[in-house]
């Protein structure tokens, strides 16, 4: 029997979780359907719709810094290694749980972190740089969200100023202190993918329709800042990543999840390529002026039934983006394990607000993107989990007990350890070196030519 149980766990079927879940679920069958989740299709869904949320709305503004070459190639290159530190993620969670659960540990009532996992494997040092790395880069992928809400809103009713829009939007997506764990957004994820598939068809469609401006130009590249910059925000559209593993965790079977992420992405990528594209090759340099997509486009219901969609899908992807931030704040103050969903919830509150605060600092739709995709994305979703599954498996017991073999079509573990010293050196010079020292010189300029706490950025003048 004890036999049998340690191959239960070196499978990586948490039998226990299974039955746990189950017996829950099947309570009521509309909660089921519509609340909680753990499929590989609410997986796929989850990634799908986090990837890509209001950055569809800035890669036209990428290609005119890009052309149109590299901004196709940019995205197929990062969209492909995304999912490979992705992949690398989901192997690291595996080893780790099933390390932890041959030790009798028990995470029914715990949400596993990535900085937890880095803890297990590699130690408090780890731990620390990727819970700050992490920390930082879903505050500020929630601040994003937020001036997207007010930049979107605008296009509908311009009555108000961006800033008030952002007070407004902040205390709605607040409410998402009331959303338990990531086996509650089945609905969401489903709805939200719905959301940016028709806003992404609406741009092309649009764009398509509009045809070419007269006069348009395509000069693109033509600075080396902008080149950058642009290359820097399809960094940042591709790693969406910090929340694998609480996606994970939240499967019943997350040994599932390997390719979840890229089959996520080969999805993403017929909604990113063609409206970029087709924005590009209506509107050329018009659009290094216009970070958002929509404010080119003539006004209609079309328009308006987009705008709307992707408010509703921002405060999903606030919802993504600070929930761990929720997780991590309840595992600091100590109530994690607390049952009660009120207590949880006014716990989260204090997480909000400096998320709202910031988002007033600094409403550089677009700009913002970069910079965050060059400090913090690169990091937190490229370096840091190539080089943890490095160290992780550097010792010869390591990679013979490896709950999860390397593909074989790579060559075994020499072909995996090329491939990830190629992503650290590629995104350390490229992504963290060139594209911060761009999207830095880029952000600096917003704030010389806007402020700092600028009540409508990028806003046409009032007659």
């Amino acid at each position: 029997m004890a036999s049998e149980k340690v191959e239960t766990i070196v499978a990586g079927n948490y039998i226990e979780m299974e039955i746990e879940e189950d017996s829950k679920v099947s309570k009521s069958k509309l909660s089921r359907y519509f609340w909680h989740g753990g499929s590989v299709y609410d997986a796929w869904f989850s990634c799908a719709s986090n990837q890509v949320a209001q950055v569809l709305l800035t890669l036209p503004y990428s290609f005119s810094q890009l052309g149109m070459v590299s901004g196709i190639l940019f995205q197929l290159f990062y969209g492909l290694m995304g999912s490979w530190t992705a992949y690398l993620i989901s192997v690291l969670y595996v080893e780790y749980r099933t390390r932890k659960e041959r030790q009798k540990v028990d995470f029914r009532n715990h949400v596993i972190q990535w900085f937890e996992v880095l803890d297990g494997l590699l130690g408090k040092h780890w731990r620390n740089i990727g819970l700050f790395f992490n920390c930082t880069f879903l505050l500020f992928g929630s601040v994003i969200q937020l001036i997207a809400c007010a930049s979107n809103i605008y296009y509908i009713n311009d009555s108000l100023d961006k800033r008030t829009w952002t007070y407004i939007f902040g205390a709605c997506c607040a409410t998402t202190i009331f959303i338990p764990s990531f086996h509650n957004y089945r609905i969401w994820s489903f709805l939200g993918l719905l959301m940016t598939s028709y806003t992404a068809w609406y741009l092309t469609i649009a764009a398509l329709h509009h045809g070419q401006v007269e006069g348009v130009i395509h000069s693109g590249p033509t600075k080396m800042v902008l080149y950058f910059t642009g290359a820097t925000n399809i960094l940042y559209t591709f790693g969406g990543h910090a929340v694998t593993v609480e996606i994970m965790h939240a499967m019943w079977k997350p040994q599932k999840f390997k390719l979840i992420y890229l089959m996520a992405t080969l999805y993403v990528l017929t909604l990113t390529l063609p409206s970029a594209a087709s924005m590009y090759w209506a509107f050329g340099d018009m659009l290094l002026d216009h970070s958002n997509a929509f404010s080119l486009l003539p006004r209609s219901g079309f328009r308006d039934t987009a705008v709307i969609l992707m408010l509703i899908h921002q405060f999903i992807t606030f919802g993504f983006a600070c929930t761990p931030l929720y997780f991590v704040w309840e595992k600091l103050i100590g109530i994690h394990e607390t049952k009660s969903m009120f207590k949880r919830a006014l716990a989260r509150l204090p997480v909000v607000i400096p998320i709202w605060f910031l988002a007033i600092i600094f409403p550089f739709f677009g700009p913002i993107n970069s910079t965050v995709g060059s400090l913090l994305v690169s990091f937190t979703v490229y370096i840091i989990p190539a080089m943890a599954h490095m160290i992780t498996f550097a010792p010869a017991a390591a990679r013979e007990n490896a709950v999860e073999r390397p593909p074989s079509f790579l060559g075994g573990w020499a072909g995996l350890y090329s491939v990830n010293c190629f992503v650290v050196v590629w995104v350390l010079v490229v992504g963290f070196g060139f594209g911060g020292w761009a999207s830095m010189l880029n952000f600096i300029q917003q704030v010389d030519t806007f402020g700092l706490f600028t009540k409508c950025y990028q806003c046409p003048p009032r007659h």
